[in-house]
């Protein structure tokens, strides 16, 4: 368990660097690729193997850091584009409520068993992941731009879903650190491609404050997906009690910091799905 407590506190962390990025004004794109090359550096900092071009060429998971690499890179796009056009809290419940792909995945492909009281709490968790995400009265979606808070869903649940179907089948231990690794250089690399793209228009200019909000991403970014690997490693609790802990205790825990740190107010539909959150974690995880 202390894996997954880890990769809770480490996604967390996450959500308090991207509010410090409206403090001091921080351009979230340029942040987030120099993220991804401080995560892809801590990777190979940690993997004690040999680090060359041949050593991953023949390895049979090596499309996975690819493609999620270059998802990490779609979706982040999308997720913006989704609150830019639906609002923050549509996005954020598109992000979230993906759980139940990879929940529904383990059951599926790597037959898991759940007890009725998980499923009860898997079904609560999903509601009390959309009810702490709503930070308005009410969320209005228009129907012609309904495509793009369903490619977030569809994207985040197929992130994760990858993310488990490597560690259950392909993955060793020792490989863990580096798997992680690639995909954030493969998310930099596509980052960069797209900016690069961008900038045959608009020239560009390095900003420090730009790479420093990167940097304090970059290390809590990677070991958000190292210790979710490990807790799925581990083998305690299934993929699919993992995946849903994993997401509502962020959930919840963000929320506190929010409240805590950035003194932000909550609803009384906001309270409710924290009250919700800790019955689904009792019943996910101790039953």
């Amino acid at each position: 368990m202390i894996y997954l407590i880890l990769s809770v506190l480490s996604s967390t962390l996450i959500f308090v660097v991207f509010k410090l990025y409206d403090v001091f004004k921080v351009q979230t794109l340029y942040a987030i690729i120099t993220n991804y090359v401080v995560a892809c550096a801590v990777g190979f900092f940690l993997y004690d193997g040999p680090v060359g071009v041949s050593d991953f060429t023949n390895k049979p998971w090596l499309i996975g850091p690819i493609l999620l690499g270059v998802l990490f890179i779609v979706i982040f796009n999308l997720m913006a584009k989704t609150a830019q056009v639906s609002g923050v809290s549509v996005a954020s419940v598109a992000t979230k409520m993906s759980l139940a792909i990879p929940v529904i995945m383990g059951v599926l492909l790597y037959g898991e068993h759940l007890s009725l009281l998980q499923i009860i709490g898997i079904v609560l968790a999903l509601v009390a992941v959309y009810l702490a995400s709503i930070k308005e009265e009410s969320i209005r979606i228009n129907r012609k731009a309904l495509i793009l808070p369903l490619l977030v869903f569809l994207g985040s649940g197929i992130i994760d879903t990858s993310i488990q179907y490597f560690e259950e089948i392909h993955l060793t231990d020792q490989e863990i650190p580096v798997f992680s690794s690639m995909i954030f250089g493969f998310a930099a690399l596509t980052g960069f491609i797209f900016v690069g793209i961008k900038a045959v228009k608009t020239p560009l200019k390095v900003n420090f404050k730009n790479i420093l909000g990167g940097i304090a991403l970059g290390v809590p970014n990677y070991f958000s997906i190292y210790f979710l690997l490990r807790a799925l490693r581990e083998g305690i609790l299934s993929s699919a009690a993992i995946f849903t802990l994993n997401n509502v205790a962020i959930v919840m825990v963000s929320t506190l910091v929010g409240i805590l740190l950035f003194k932000e107010k909550l609803s009384l539909k906001n309270w409710s799905g924290v009250a919700l959150a800790v019955l689904s974690i009792i019943l996910v995880a101790l039953f």
